[in-house]
């Protein structure tokens, strides 16, 4: 497979307006990819928001500045306009299901009414790869049944909804996550093959569409440093619940149990761990680094990481992260979510699930001679991470999804 698999083709990108989260970053992998294959990508970035139409260059100047990584191209817009959201159609099929919480209709109502950059709007394309099911309607504008849809799913949306409605004043009856994921699942069908971030996530929807073609794609994630190395056990983490509470087990639950043993802790996941558990911040302050400015500088001082990951859903980007790194790794099954069987049997990594062998293995691991510069560039874990999640395995992949599907329409 060359590296110009794709040299000429029209791929119109669609994804929605966010930045600063994992979408955005399997969409900048992804441009990335469709271009070292020599296809001319179009990204168009769709708001849920009404009023962010296309041209109005002072109502997209936020998302504009918090991307950056897009101005290596062209960039689009899309999104509904005022007057398209106040017609009677939408505020009876759109607009009443969403105050009781339907967020479902929400999204696709307002995708189905978006304008486009007419740079986008009325050219040709080979292929439209879209992220979400809810910008279906878009994707299928594009291709006007003469280009094949992709449609990455990034996980099963109606879970996410159920969760993000928690504690929201919507109207009784609330949107249930039956309906939800029916209008999830109808969109989907539209796509002519869907893509899967992770095995769990690929295997959920199998099961719920088995009649679709499916394909698991695991999405490009930038790789640690390798070296120079240094002495330091860590731990990176940010501040969402299930980094708090996962950090939280690990100093209540581990951390006592291993005496004599210091971890440095980077990422905003202080803030969290000091308003859930103050005590346990307090006693130990001084392993907290905060937020820090180059992440791969911390593996690249490191001799051992810890994932001691007791929650969260999808794929975990920080074990993604840290097998890039070479180091040895101690983790919980659940840092390896999403992951295939392969990843609970790479040497190198001890997977541990009680605190009890958490805190054995941390005890044994700081034993050991830091490893050398050659042990973490030819380590089983980099290999794993190598073969499934870099941006060259990203490529390869993509490719052999995309070929059969453009010679299928040809």
């Amino acid at each position: 497979m060359s590296e110009a698999s794709l040299s000429g083709r029209r791929v119109a990108l669609v994804h929605p307006a966010w930045h600063s989260c994992g979408t955005y970053r399997v969409v900048v992998g992804q441009i990335e990819a469709y271009r070292a294959l020599g296809a001319e990508v179009s990204p168009i970035a769709v708001s849920s928001d009404p009023g962010f139409v296309p041209g109005r260059d002072w109502i997209w100047k936020s998302f504009t500045a918090a991307t950056p990584e897009l101005d290596a191209g062209p960039r689009y817009y899309g999104g509904a306009p005022f007057h398209a959201v106040l017609g009677p159609r939408f505020l009876t099929q759109t607009l009443w299901p969403y105050i009781h919480g339907d967020q479902a209709a929400i999204r696709l109502g307002m995708a189905e009414r978006a304008k486009l950059s007419p740079q986008v709007e009325g050219r040709e394309y080979d292929l439209v790869h879209c992220n979400h099911f809810f910008l279906m309607p878009i994707a299928r504008r594009l291709a006007r049944g003469r280009a094949p849809i992709m449609l990455d799913t990034h996980d099963l949306q109606a879970r996410q909804f159920v969760l993000f409605n928690e504690g929201m004043p919507w109207l009784s009856p609330r949107a249930t996550y039956e309906a939800m994921l029916a209008q999830e699942l109808d969109a989907m069908r539209g796509a002519d093959l869907l893509l899967h971030l992770n095995s769990q996530e690929a295997e959920d929807f199998r099961a719920l569409l088995p009649e679709k073609r499916h394909a698991l794609l695991y999405p490009p994630t930038p790789a640690a440093p390798t070296g120079p190395g240094g002495p330091d056990i860590i731990i990176v983490s940010s501040n969402n619940p299930a980094n708090v509470e996962s950090v939280i087990w690990f100093l209540r639950e581990v951390a006592p149990k291993a005496p004599g043993v210091k971890v440095k802790i980077a990422g905003n996941v202080d803030a969290g761990v000091r308003a859930r558990a103050p005590e346990l911040h307090e006693a130990r302050k001084d392993w907290f680094l905060g937020r820090v400015e180059d992440p791969g500088a911390i593996y690249a001082q490191a001799r051992l990481v810890l994932l001691p990951t007791i929650s969260g859903t999808g794929l975990s980007i920080k074990t993604v992260e840290a097998m890039s790194s070479g180091l040895p790794i101690i983790a919980t099954p659940q840092a390896l979510r999403g992951m295939d069987a392969d990843a609970f049997h790479i040497p190198g990594v001890t997977v541990v699930e009680m605190a009890d062998d958490f805190a054995k293995a941390l005890c044994a691991a700081a034993g050991e001679p830091a490893p050398s510069d050659s042990d973490r560039r030819e380590s089983a874990a980099l290999s794993y991470y190598e073969s499934r999640f870099s941006l060259a395995a990203y490529r390869r992949n993509l490719s052999a999804r995309a070929e059969p599907l453009l010679a299928a329409y040809a």
